[in-house]
């Protein structure tokens, strides 16, 4: 069996890897070519060329690399006709992976599959049809996406959250931060403030406003802030200036995961910038309060095209409203504090949110890497015609 496999950052490279280890398990005479990373290597890949020339694909930095970007959709394109394997997976990533796709089609009847759906359920749903004109099989990450592939023809299978594979904290290891920092009985908050310069610049000055209204209500209150690495030293400046003390996890020293996973397990809750860290949090079973802001003109957008009523993946995986939102006008200090003292003083509704969203991503069965390739191997055994099937895998 011969698979071409394409990853255009880290997130995706992590679960090609874990894609290709699943394939293996099932199918051991199999051979990968593709574009990847470490994750992408370990199970046997030598990437055509380095992964890090896909991450311009952003607004801002394709048009200096657009004929150099043109170039390696070209390539990469060519080299999956000239070989002809069995699936072209590829792995979000969508302005190259789909362009890629698009110049297959074109030229061959190799099948194609796509890992990780576009969030077509929040916005432009146009971009499923689109998908559709180039792509056999998606796999999905969260429960609810199929029926939003399939009604364009697509066989779409839902293979679980990466999420539920990801090591989290034990009890004990939470308890030894808690008493490695001094902190006791007294509220413990996790802040999460992004993982993006723009981000950590308008959210830290908030947060940690809100952290000071939170201690004139809390004596006693402690912080615990897990820097991402893109972002340690501007999360580092942040911190300095808030009135409150904060332990500050630095992304760089020898254990750093760990030292994080433990200490967003040890919280009494979290405040974090929106997006998929909300799933963190509920894996570690620690409630939460989501905050955003960005650009006015960028969030009127935004929020014209949204087609939903929240932003937090707990909230839309368990269909609850209990994780608190302050996005845009609502992101202040004094609105993000009350929302951290209402989750402090009453957690466990969120806390039953968050263990049923983690049960419906999949925690408990198998991993989703050994899923996902079930589901592959299942779209190539399909008979021709099957597009709008698939499932729950």
């Amino acid at each position: 069996m011969r698979v071409f496999i394409i990853a255009g950052e880290p997130s995706g490279d992590k679960l090609g890897g874990a894609l290709m280890a699943g394939l293996r398990s099932l199918q051991p005479e199999i051979e990968f070519r593709g574009i990847g990373a470490e994750h992408m290597a370990a199970q046997g890949l030598q990437s055509r060329f380095d992964m890090r020339e896909l991450s311009v694909m952003g607004l801002a930095e394709i048009l200096p690399k657009y004929r150099a970007l043109q170039a390696r959709i070209r390539e990469t394109a060519d080299a999956v006709v000239a070989w002809a394997p069995d699936v072209l997976i590829t792995i979000d990533a969508p302005d190259f992976s789909l362009r890629v796709a698009r110049r297959v089609k074109a030229q061959s009847a190799v099948r194609t599959v796509h890992y990780v759906a576009p969030s077509v359920w929040a916005w432009r749903p146009g971009r499923a049809a689109k998908m559709a004109q180039v792509i056999d099989q998606v796999l999905a990450l969260l429960p609810f996406e199929p029926p939003f592939m399939t009604a364009h023809g697509m066989r779409c299978d839902f293979v679980g959250h990466p999420v539920v594979a990801e090591p989290v904290a034990t009890a004990a290891e939470a308890e030894d931060f808690r008493a490695a920092h001094g902190i006791g009985a007294g509220p413990l908050v996790a802040v999460l403030p992004g993982s993006r310069q723009a981000e950590v610049r308008r959210l830290a000055p908030v947060f940690g406003a809100a952290l000071g209204v939170l201690a004139q209500r809390q004596p006693g209150l402690r912080v615990v802030v897990p820097a991402a690495a893109a972002v340690a030293d501007a999360v580092a400046a942040a911190v300095r200036g808030w009135p409150v003390e904060a332990i500050l996890v630095d992304p760089r020293t020898p254990g750093a995961e760990a030292q994080k996973r433990a200490a967003v397990a040890a919280a009494d809750a979290a405040l974090a910038a929106s997006g998929t860290v909300s799933l963190e949090l509920a894996a570690a079973g620690t409630p939460m309060v989501i905050a955003y802001d960005m650009n006015r003109l960028s969030l009127k957008l935004i929020t014209w095209m949204m087609r939903i009523d929240t932003v937090t993946l707990v909230n839309l995986v368990s269909e609850s409203r209990t994780v608190p939102e302050f996005i845009g006008a609502a992101c202040t200090p004094e609105a993000v504090a009350g929302g951290l003292l209402a989750v402090l003083d009453a957690p466990e509704a969120q806390r039953q949110a968050m263990a049923l969203t983690m049960q419906r991503l999949g925690q408990g069965g198998e991993a989703p890497g050994l899923r996902a390739a079930r589901a592959v191997m299942a779209g190539l055994a399909q008979t021709p015609g099957q597009g709008a099937s698939g499932g729950d895998i």
